[in-house]
């Protein structure tokens, strides 16, 4: 059964509660976490050949040389133990690297292998070092060994490094900050899963010290790393406006906050990152769910600054959006952020891992141009990667699919709330259940109740603000909302769900230059795309134009492991030899289109891709 990731204690001001137990017992989400199981030994030899493992055992002394790499190479290690936690199929790797990495530990309780080994003094340039991001994954890492396997020997590393940064930091000591943050929402989890409340105060201390100019000082130096921005260091984050500066650092940040807001029961602060989800969600976020316009900075760019061909959209980005959704669902219990979650899951996360889970897209492109050569190694031109020099995007998959079970329901004192529809079982105290669909290829599912209380209770499911005309047991329910089944359940009753899935297609605010007059084509869940190899022979993909105003079919497939394809009509416009042109109507040639799940290119492959379709 699976723990989750993110466990509010019971004085927390939340509406809703992870379950203690849940299960993906088959269908779509069983082959990607499978899949995702197969990958994880891959990561191991990745790490090994990277030199982060022997950064680790050199400061260990278990070997001797100089560590490679920047200082906050452990962190991969940490998100890669995390999923070996979670995913719990090999318990020896985490007891072999746990022993290596409190071997590690000073005395005093610090940790990080290339600090110690190259002899430089902790702390001393927080704003780049990455030592506290390093320390929170560690402690997410620790708290996942613990919930999952029991094992608390990596917890009592996380619990020392901990109280080490109690003593050193906060009002009476040090008041730099980390200049990436996570270590906040780390802090929060590891006094939900250990109780000292000082793990909690000083997280809390980080939140309401970040934008005053903390993260960024001493020694900093504008002209090499950039506006406090960057850091989320310019503006408190109770009086901050839209997300800004480096997307990953930004979210996570909030993340981080959110949690303390649910602890503490700070309303303010919880209406703050409200705020900043909303603003994000309506004029920062493409229609994948992906953050991140800016190559430069890694950054969020303006208010509907959103290019599908330069796309940052960095996989670590989504990654944090999902994990601050799903504490405001918690929060909030409002169905917005599970659609969100929904979202992200499919269109966002799910791309950047190639079918077979073993390569991985950092930069999530809605747009590969024809003939496009990547200038960097993050470059999606390229197609996935085994890895990457600074390979923080693999080992967060990693986690996130070997966690997915977490993210599926919640409970209360009477009652299970399904936000995520896949083969599953499902238990709130002695409330349980069993889901069996085909999402996300079709929208009947079919909840059978396995055990029950004696009273009352209420299932809630999920209507998908996409989700016209859904049912509940034939009878109409609202979109974009929860559908409440109340009665005394017996075990073998079953609640049936039909969430009708046509094609439709979804256009950009006016104000999105650089997708006015485009369609992106959605069915259910899922975002489409053209892929070159589906169009017809000759025809290049930019060329392609797509008639908005005829019928979309859909047929499942064996393409890809097994989709659901669309064809649509267009036309296709002869190519301009000139860049501009005087302003006319080209002729075009009828043609037929053939989209795919956005999540399954680049598995054929390195073809032309494109998101967002003209329409001729």
């Amino acid at each position: 059964m699976q723990p989750s990731p993110a466990v509010p204690t019971a004085a927390a001001a939340v509406t809703w509660r992870p379950l203690s137990a849940a299960r993906v017992t088959g269908g779509f989400w069983s082959g990607r976490m499978v899949a995702n199981r197969a990958a994880i030994p891959l990561g191991r030899e990745r790490l090994e050949a990277a030199g982060n493992l022997g950064n680790l055992r050199i400061a260990a002394g278990e070997a001797s040389g100089d560590v490679q790499g920047a200082s906050f190479r452990d962190s991969d290690v940490y998100k890669w133990l995390e999923a070996v936690a979670w995913d719990g199929s090999q318990p020896d790797q985490l007891a072999e690297l746990t022993r290596t990495i409190a071997a590690v530990q000073r005395d005093d309780g610090y940790l990080n292998s290339a600090i110690q080994v190259r002899g430089e003094e902790p702390y001393t340039h927080l704003w780049n070092s990455h030592e506290l991001y390093c320390a929170g994954h560690l402690f997410q890492a620790a708290v996942a060994a613990a919930r999952s396997t029991g094992d608390t020997a990596l917890l009592k590393v996380a619990t020392r490094f901990a109280d080490h940064l109690v003593d050193t930091f906060g009002p009476s000591g040090r008041s730099e900050l980390e200049g990436h943050p996570v270590i906040e929402s780390a802090l929060v989890e590891l006094y939900r899963e250990t109780g000292v409340p000082a793990y909690l105060d000083l997280a809390k201390y980080f939140v309401d010290a970040r934008g005053h100019g903390s993260a960024t000082k001493p020694g900093f130096d504008p002209s090499q790393y950039g506006d406090p921005a960057h850091y989320s260091d310019r503006v408190p984050v109770r009086n901050a406006g839209p997300l800004e500066g480096h997307a990953v650092r930004a979210v996570y940040f909030a993340t981080g906050a959110t949690d303390v807001a649910i602890e503490t029961g700070d309303v303010e602060l919880l209406d703050a990152v409200r705020r900043q989800y909303d603003a994000m969600r309506r004029h920062k976020q493409h229609v994948t769910g992906a953050v991140g316009s800016r190559w430069d900075g890694e950054a969020f760019g303006d208010d509907y600054e959103l290019p599908p061909d330069r796309a940052y959209a960095e996989t670590c980005a989504a990654i944090g959006v999902l994990q601050w959704a799903w504490r405001l669902l918690l929060a909030t219990g409002e169905s917005s952020y599970a659609d969100q979650i929904e979202l992200l899951l499919y269109n966002a996360i799910l791309p950047a891992v190639s079918l077979e889970d073993a390569d991985y897209f950092y930069v999530n492109t809605l747009h590969r141009r024809t003939g496009a050569r990547g200038d960097v190694q993050r470059a999606p031109a390229y197609g996935r990667r085994p890895w990457f020099n600074c390979a923080c995007c693999p080992p967060n998959v990693m986690r996130t699919l070997a966690s997915l079970p977490s993210y599926l329901a919640t409970g209360t004192a009477d009652g299970l709330q399904i936000h995520q529809y896949a083969v599953s079982a499902l238990r709130a105290r002695s409330f349980a259940v069993d889901v069996d669909t085909d999402y996300p290829w079709d929208g009947l599912v079919r909840v059978t109740v396995t055990e029950a209380p004696a009273g009352e209770v209420e299932l809630a499911l999920r209507i998908p603000e996409w989700a016209s005309d859904a049912t509940v047991d034939d009878k109409p329910v609202a979109a974009g909302d929860y559908a409440p089944v109340r009665r005394t359940f017996r075990a073998g009753d079953q609640v049936v769900l039909h969430l009708p899935m046509p094609p439709r297609l979804l256009v950009s605010n006016d104000r999105v230059d650089s997708t006015r007059g485009c369609f992106t084509v959605a069915r259910g869940p899922l975002i489409y795309a053209l892929e070159q190899p589906d169009q017809h022979p000759g025809v290049v993909l930019e060329d392609l134009r797509l008639n908005p105003a005829a019928e979309i079919t859909t047929a499942h497939t064996d393409l890809l492991g097994g989709v659901t394809i669309l064809k649509a009509k267009g036309a296709v416009v002869p190519e301009a030899l000139e860049p501009y042109r005087s302003h006319s109507t080209p002729s075009a040639d009828p043609v037929d289109l053939t989209l795919i799940p956005y999540y399954t290119w680049a598995n054929r492959g390195l073809h032309a891709m494109r998101v967002w379709i003209p329409a001729g």
